[in-house]
């Protein structure tokens, strides 16, 4: 997949679609991150989070894992623009199921929209890969879309969902057709959802994830 075409307009296309409810999933669990020292961030996008994670969090170091060298200028205009240091964020534009993150570096794993964009088998390699940086008392903060079990949400959530894959295929040829639930992969890797919430009737939420070994 290659977002580079949609870069220069992402930053009115997420109000346009969604408002406010993106960045509000995103930073949700912002304050469960103030004892983390490093983190890892997984298609970041123009840096909103990045943003409001360096601006709360003063001691944290971050690595930016982005495949979008577009994603990634809009990132480094974001922290300029707002006078954030730039010097605590290393950016690595790569494909991310072909980067190999250092053993057990990371304290805080973040994947904001993002697991959204794989296929199922694509999962089952990208997860463990992320969860192999991972420290043993490690926090994943995890914000995506998501299927409603039934009803009249359920169809709502369906309809929006094939609307967005079909547009993002055309667009980045995105690997995914259809959204594949994060949460098997999450627990296989050794992590246990703490809390959930839930917006936009269910369309959309905001996890709390920490590496059971640190319970």
């Amino acid at each position: 997949m290659n977002f580079d075409r949609l870069a220069p307009c992402y930053h009115w296309l997420e109000p346009m679609f969604a408002g406010g409810l993106m960045q509000r999933c995103r930073t949700t669990f912002l304050a469960r991150t103030k004892h983390c020292r490093r983190a890892l961030l997984a298609g970041e996008g123009t840096g909103k989070f990045l943003a409001e994670l360096l601006r709360n969090n003063p001691g944290i170091e971050v690595v930016c894992v982005e495949q979008c060298a577009g994603m990634i200028e809009q990132m480094q205009r974001r922290l300029a623009r707002e006078q954030l240091d730039a010097a605590r964020v290393e950016f690595k534009r790569m494909d991310i199921l072909d980067w190999t993150p250092p053993a057990e570096k990371f304290d805080l794993v973040v994947t904001n929209f993002f697991l959204d964009c794989f296929r199922a088998g694509q999962l089952q390699q990208l997860v463990p890969l992320l969860a192999a940086g991972a420290t043993d008392d490690a926090v994943w903060l995890l914000a995506d879309f998501r299927v409603p079990e039934r009803g009249w949400r359920r169809w709502r959530a369906e309809i929006i969902l094939a609307a967005l894959y079909a547009g993002f295929k055309l667009t980045t040829s995105l690997a995914a057709g259809r959204l594949t639930p994060p949460e098997p992969f999450l627990t296989s890797a050794g992590f246990a959802l703490k809390e959930r919430r839930l917006v936009n009737f269910g369309f959309a939420h905001a996890d709390y994830w920490r590496r059971k070994i640190a319970e």
